[in-house]
Order: C-alpha cells, then sequence, then structure tokens
C-alpha cells in the first residue's frame, strides 16, 4: 500500500519480460517502490539486477496470457507475494507480421487473444481486486496503432483499439472506487518485440515511456501519449479523408 507521502510500494508487472514495463518499473522503484512481482510465461527466472540493486525485492510469478481461466488466480497470487497492489502494469502482447497473418488466420486469431482477451480477462481480475482494496492503479500499454487502424497491421492495430476503448470503459467503471485506469498510447517505441519494423515518425524509448507513465501516476490523467505529440498528431489523422489514410505506408 502506498505510504503517507503517497509513495508507491507495490508493483505487478504482467508481461515480466516487456521491455517497456520494466522500465516502469524500474522508474517506480528509483521513486521508492520496494516489491516488485514479474509475472510472465514460465515466471522470470533472472530478473534485471538494476531493480535489486536498487533496493527492491522482486517476485516471479507464473502468467500464461492465453489461460484466461487462471488470471484471477494469478493476481491472488500476486497479492500473496506482496499484499495490496498499489500498480499494476499491464504491458504483455505481441507483435506479428500483417502479411503471416493474411496467410494464417489461426495465427491471426492468436494474436487477438493475446493482444485483446487476454487483457479483458486479467484486466477485470485486477480492477476486481483494486475496487476492494478501495486503492491502486492499472496502467494499460495500449498504442497509437489503434487510435485509427492502418491497413499495414491492422490485425494488430484492431487488437490495440478494442485495448484502449475497454480501458477507457473499465476506467468508468472504477469511477468513485479509488482504484483507477491510466491508459499510455506510446508510438514506436525499438525494443525486442518491435526489431523487425522499421522505426516511425516520433520514436520514443522505453525509458521516456516510462517517464511519461511516472508522470501519470503523480497526477490525475486519465490517458499518456509517449511522446506528447503524437497527440495533436493522431488528432489530425483522425481526420485525414479514408482514401487518403488507405495510401499512407506506416
Amino acid at each position: 500500500m502506498r505510504d503517507s507521502l503517497g509513495t508507491v510500494r507495490t508493483v505487478l508487472l504482467l508481461g515480466g519480460r516487456s521491455e517497456i514495463g520494466l522500465a516502469v518499473a524500474e522508474r517506480l522503484v528509483r521513486e521508492g517502490a520496494r516489491e516488485v512481482v514479474l509475472a510472465a510465461r514460465g515466471g522470470v527466472a533472472e530478473p534485471p539486477s538494476v531493480l535489486k540493486e536498487l533496493g527492491a525485492t522482486v517476485h516471479s510469478l507464473e502468467f500464461d496470457a492465453e489461460a484466461t481461466d487462471t488470471h484471477t488466480a494469478t493476481v491472488a497470487g500476486a497479492v500473496g507475494l506482496v499484499g495490496d497492489l498499489d500498480v499494476v502494469v499491464d504491458a504483455f502482447g505481441v507483435l506479428g507480421e500483417q502479411a503471416e497473418y493474411d496467410g494464417d488466420p489461426h495465427a491471426a486469431a492468436r494474436s487477438a487473444a493475446v493482444n485483446f482477451t487476454g487483457h479483458v480477462s486479467v484486466d477485470l481480475a485486477v480492477a476486481a481486486r483494486l475496487r476492494e482494496q478501495g486503492h491502486g492503479t492499472l496502467v494499460v500499454l495500449s498504442s497509437v496503432a489503434g487510435v485509427r487502424v492502418r491497413r499495414a497491421n491492422f490485425v494488430y492495430g484492431s487488437a490495440k483499439a478494442g485495448l484502449d476503448g475497454f480501458a477507457q470503459g473499465l476506467a468508468d467503471s472504477l469511477h468513485g472506487s479509488g482504484a483507477r485506469v491510466l491508459v499510455v498510447r506510446p508510438g514506436y517505441v525499438a525494443t525486442r518485440m518491435s526489431a523487425h519494423v522499421d522505426p516511425a515518425p516520433f520514436p520514443a524509448t522505453s525509458g521516456q515511456v516510462a517517464e511519461a507513465v511516472a508522470k501519470g501516476l503523480r497526477g490525475k490523467a486519465t490517458t499518456v501519449w509517449a511522446p506528447r505529440v503524437l497527440r495533436p498528431v493522431f488528432t489530425g489523422m483522425r481526420l485525414l479523408p479514408r482514401p487518403i489514410w488507405r495510401r499512407l505506408g506506416r
């Protein structure tokens, strides 16, 4: 539970190997968090040493995004390790090639199951716990890819669009409970997951996204863009006529 000064003490990272998620966890540890749970498929055998060097106790927990029947138990397991959850970072996902999905509907469906269905399941379990606590923040890593879906990655983008809408609705459902949801919309971030993708305009680093998240947690923001310039950029992109939008590349 946050201390008397409002400092985050416990963090659960869903997607315990996510570079962005780990950057957020590190940032929160630097600001005072002392218990971190890294949840990932197979657990996290070798967590980043920097978290322990900064004074945090790091726990590993099994989490499979596709095994939705285990998600409530996963959240309960995290609570059993650290008690109340101050911040839960929802950072898991997959980024495949649209060409692969065009030729393999099963692969597309599995991608959607991870990038949307898995989030719906575990985030509802998290929300139930935060509502019971009467405090805590769920950070949902959405993407600008879901703001307006493009032909170049419409399977991924449509799942992110669904996740973004779900997270906003979940935030409204928690209003007045003491818990909140922070939706984060990064643009291109150079990570292992995006290594096969050409860089897009206005890129950010994992550290810059983490800083934006930390700032959002300190304030009352409901949505964070990383970098901030993407907000006006995509406001304009939403207004582009569809024939023009269709011709755009990445």
